[in-house]
């Protein structure tokens, strides 16, 4: 509970500037939400996806954040690009401004449950928050792969149903307790070597008579493994 606390996302919705690097000059945008890890923002030009941006982002005149992100995701709606970015590099000092940030112009963002922002759905996941959707998207995206438990010393094999840059939901034949220990190897189409990531179970659900559904936490955001996986699909 603890750690969802931490991570809650804190709807804004405000006019903000942003000065990309390498330009002269501020541009408009609309910061919608905000938290520790990373935002969502619309704006009219369009980012490089898959790659890291740097940029001013001024939440007020008295308040100023260097920020450097990764470009996660993005969706036009009219003439507007949203975005989707993950925080690359964040100070303890930035978490801060961030914080009185949110308790100057949306208090009640606050002091709000972190679950209710959780509908039903989410919370049965027992691992995917609201976060994991917004920033961390998951994609559908099959792969086979293949899995060493290394606290049983027992190898599986695996189909990817999605795909984040944190997260991995796959299905197996084998079950699979939380909090197990994983190592994991991706075959990517058009890939000689494949992807190798860690992580560790955070759900299993049974789907039938020996196939289950696992739901696997990274033990590090892997943009650039992201990206490789998304050009398979």
């Amino acid at each position: 509970m603890q750690e969802r606390r931490k991570i809650t996302r804190w709807s804004i919705h405000k006019p903000v500037e942003i000065k990309l690097s390498g330009a002269e000059t501020f541009i408009e945008a609309q910061l919608l939400d905000i938290n520790f890890k990373g935002l969502q923002i619309s704006l009219k030009p369009k980012l490089p996806k898959d790659t890291v941006v740097k940029f001013l982002l001024v939440l007020s005149k008295d308040l100023t954040l260097e920020i450097e992100a990764w470009v996660m995701w993005q969706r036009t709606i009219d003439v507007h690009n949203i975005y989707g970015l993950y925080f690359t590099k964040v100070s303890d000092n930035d978490k801060e401004k961030i914080y009185k940030f949110i308790y100057k112009h949306s208090p009640q963002e606050i002091v709000k449950p972190w679950w209710k922002n959780l509908p039903e759905k989410e919370k049965e996941k027992g691992g995917e928050t609201m976060e994991d959707r917004r920033i961390f998207a998951r994609l559908p995206v099959e792969l086979p792969l293949r899995f060493l438990d290394r606290e049983h010393s027992q190898e599986g094999q695996a189909k990817t149903c999605d795909i984040s840059a944190q997260g991995v939901g796959m299905i197996t034949e084998v079950a699979l307790a939380p909090h197990t220990p994983l190592e994991l190897w991706l075959q990517i189409s058009g890939q000689g070597e494949p992807l190798y990531t860690r992580g560790e179970v955070v759900w299993s659900k049974a789907l039938k008579t020996h196939l289950f559904r696992v739901g696997i936490n990274l033990e590090k955001a892997d943009f650039m493994g992201l990206s490789r996986a998304l050009r398979s699909r």
